[in-house]
């Protein structure tokens, strides 16, 4: 399981990076997508999966006995979560209004310098 993980993070960072580096800024924000789900799959998998156990301690216990599920990891890619999803819900109302004014998402077009705004 951990193997097909890998293969999968690898695949999304490379997807994430190839998108990143094409001249549109909709591809680009698929490609900050690609990486971020990415990053939020690795930090998953470096918790260990550990499947069916509980992240906290049972009433009662005062040392863990059993293999369990370390909830830090869980929580960051929550949060993760949440931000991305912000980040990119931000930058796509930021392309939608560029490409209202300028009617062009193409970033070599976006670099010049005419100011006819």
């Amino acid at each position: 399981m951990e193997i097909l993980l890998i293969i999968i993070i690898g695949l999304l960072h490379a997807g994430g990076l190839y998108m990143l580096l094409r001249r549109s800024m909709f591809k680009m924000i698929i490609g900050l997508i690609f990486l971020g789900n990415g990053a939020n799959l690795l930090i998953f998998l470096l918790g260990r999966l550990v499947k069916g156990k509980p992240p906290v301690m049972e009433d009662g216990m005062k040392v863990f006995t059993d293999i369990y599920a370390d909830p830090v990891p869980q929580a960051l890619v929550l949060t993760a979560i949440v931000i991305g999803f912000g980040l990119q819900s931000f930058a796509i109302i930021l392309i939608k209004r560029v490409y209202k004014v300028l009617q062009t998402d193409d970033l070599d077009e976006l670099n010049s310098t005419d100011e006819e705004i």
